[in-house]
């Protein structure tokens, strides 16, 4: 016979009321947590307005989401660190505002990955990683409890179970090319988040990514008829860096 089903209803419903009371406690702890200063694009997509501590963002869908969540903490005197994306773009990050003296980089970590970004999580507020492979529950849940006691933030370019928030890219499309010529000049997306974090509350905004400065922006809602039609393709890399002048490209 199970210890609840042995107790008594009286003891049953103490117990639920106790439970009750720790996960509001869980609750309250986590939207209490300390906001880290975050690009204001984001805010209308972040649970509270904001990134907080000891907490995991998965963003997948475009690097220069990714960037754009690394910009804020970085522009505020923050390091940042990128884990497992060669194709991280410095020239774009600049644009971006993240601070190039203050960011830590480790393009191929190898099938330590994991281990190279807990040891960077320990002294680095945000770091920014692409998962390989599956992680197992025992994994996350050691590293979400550093992370937490570290009061860091990890952004997951791809899947993290049990991500407190997660961001998406739905919609995109670039303007600035006319009949086939022109130059690229922005890209609108729209990301939705979902997860625990936002508890239950999905939300989505319209962004530039990027704007006409290179970084983010919020994008005016348009009727469907009149958003443009453009190709999807995420050039905050190395390859735009190297190779595309929005100025001339087409």
């Amino acid at each position: 016979m199970s210890l609840v089903a042995a107790a008594s209803p009286d003891t049953r419903f103490d117990r639920v009321g106790e439970l009750q009371s720790r996960i509001r406690g869980m609750e309250a702890r986590k939207l209490d947590a300390k906001s880290v200063p975050t690009h204001p694009a984001l805010a209308a997509v972040l649970p509270g307005r904001s990134l907080r501590e000891g907490t995991v963002v998965q963003a997948v869908g475009s690097t220069s989401l990714l960037m754009s969540l690394l910009a804020g903490p970085s522009a505020a005197g923050r390091w940042t660190a990128v884990v497992g994306l060669p194709d991280f773009g410095v020239e774009a990050a600049a644009r971006f505002g993240i601070a190039l003296e203050r960011l830590v980089l480790v393009p191929d970590p190898g099938r330590q990955w994991l281990t190279v970004t807990a040891a960077l999580a320990d002294v680095i507020p945000v770091v920014a990683v692409q998962p390989i492979g599956r992680l197992s529950p025992a994994e996350t849940s050691r590293f979400t409890a550093r992370l937490r006691q570290r009061g860091g933030v990890l952004i997951a370019a791809g899947e993290w179970p049990g991500a407190d928030t997660v961001l998406e890219v739905g919609e995109s499309g670039w303007s600035g090319l006319e009949l086939g010529h022109g130059a690229l000049t922005e890209r609108e997306v729209v990301v939705r988040t979902a997860g625990r974090g936002g508890l239950g509350r999905p939300a989505h905004a319209r962004l530039r990514l990027p704007d006409l400065s290179r970084g983010a922006s919020v994008a005016p809602d348009r009727a469907p008829a009149e958003r443009p039609a453009a190709p999807a393709a995420d050039l905050a890399s190395a390859g735009e860096v190297a190779h595309v002048d929005f100025r001339r490209a087409g």
